[in-house]
């Protein structure tokens, strides 16, 4: 009897040169494609028997046009990060971290969260590994609150969505809040407020980590990251479309001057009502990014917006379910608090200045 051993490598057997001109060819034809979404949208909603200029043939052309956009531009950037994921696994990331000291520590963990696109269900096995290498409790932080709210889908979204520079903007605040978040967290010392099973795992910082040694190809690599479209959007397309037939209805139905009294700058309690507003919700960045144009385009302030956006992503009440199972309800009260905290700071600001 043989016993047949399979390698990451024995599943991909596409040339070097095959995987490069692949991936070029479909860049091409993406591109292509892309640049036709606006007339072959605008012809589709011709096709619908509704008054031209109301308001159901603006709502039809806008999910028309952005159900096809987010889905391409979703493709595209989980594609790339698929394959600098696998430059990235979670043991690499956690050796990497591993001894880092608090300041540092939480810069380069906040930095590998936008790098490293885990999902908030993988917020659990992450954070027990980081606890059991020794990597402090500030610096743990930094990487989960960064991870899921300052992630590649949110950010090319926005670029694509809203420009440039609400996208870099979205970055730079968001970095911080992780950094300065997972910091003051970490000098609060509150290493015994997680759950006594993970306390147990943390006496156990001298156990080896186990790195991926094995180096893929190319070829495994573009393979891993068709792989990474394939699950992702298996994912999330039903919450992408949610989110673009609410945008949808917001863009079409909701008047403006309604919308610039909810959520305008000049209304003080916009803000936390937008943070109280979005913790509740369950959506990802695919989903509220569509509901974010919207919002903007009806004149809603852009600090009140960004922060609605930001409770979503980043203190969703199904991710604090998940987080309870390794941390204590003090402990998670602590971590929406600063959060919640930056989310508000970063709105006021931006109202006061935009």
């Amino acid at each position: 009897m043989t016993t047949e051993t399979h390698t990451p490598n024995s599943r991909y057997e596409i040339p070097a040169w095959g995987g490069h001109v692949g991936v070029v060819a479909a860049a091409v034809t993406w591109w292509l494609v892309y640049r036709q979404l606006l007339p072959a949208s605008e012809w589709m909603a011709s096709l619908f028997p509704v008054q031209p200029g109301s308001h159901a043939a603006s709502a039809i052309a806008f999910f028309l046009y952005d159900v096809p956009k987010v889905m391409m531009l979703l493709a595209l950037i989980v594609f790339a990060m698929g394959v600098v994921r696998s430059f990235f696994s979670p043991e690499k990331t956690r050796a990497f971290l591993s001894g880092k000291r608090e300041g540092a520590g939480n810069v380069m963990a906040a930095g590998l969260g936008v790098l490293t696109p885990f999902c908030s269900c993988s917020a659990v096995p992450l954070f027990i590994g980081f606890v059991s290498a020794g990597i402090p409790l500030g610096v743990t932080f930094s990487f989960l609150i960064s991870a899921p709210m300052v992630n590649e889908v949110a950010l090319v979204l926005l670029f694509g969505l809203v420009g440039w520079k609400v996208a870099i903007t979205y970055l730079g605040f968001g970095l911080a809040i992780a950094i300065v978040a997972g910091f003051v967290i970490g000098k609060l010392r509150l290493e015994g407020w997680l759950q006594d099973w993970v306390q147990d795992i943390h006496g156990g910082t001298d156990a080896p980590l186990v790195i991926e040694g094995e180096r893929l190809s190319m070829a495994a690599r573009y393979r891993l990251g068709i792989d990474a479209v394939r699950e992702i959007l298996a994912k999330v397309w039903i919450w992408i479309i949610l989110g673009i037939g609410v945008g949808a209805l917001i863009h079409g139905y909701v008047p403006e001057d309604l919308m610039a009294r909810i959520m305008g700058a000049d209304a003080w309690w916009s803000v936390p009502a937008a943070v109280v507003v979005g913790i509740p919700m369950y959506t990802n960045a695919a989903g509220v990014i569509p509901i974010v144009e919207a919002l903007l385009g009806k004149g809603a302030a852009l600090g009140t917006v960004l922060a609605f956006m930001m409770s979503v992503i980043a203190l969703s009440l199904p991710e604090m379910i998940i987080l309870r199972q390794v941390l204590t309800l003090r402990l998670i009260a602590v971590f929406i608090g600063v959060v919640a905290s930056g989310i508000l700071s970063v709105g006021f600001l931006f109202n006061a200045i935009f």
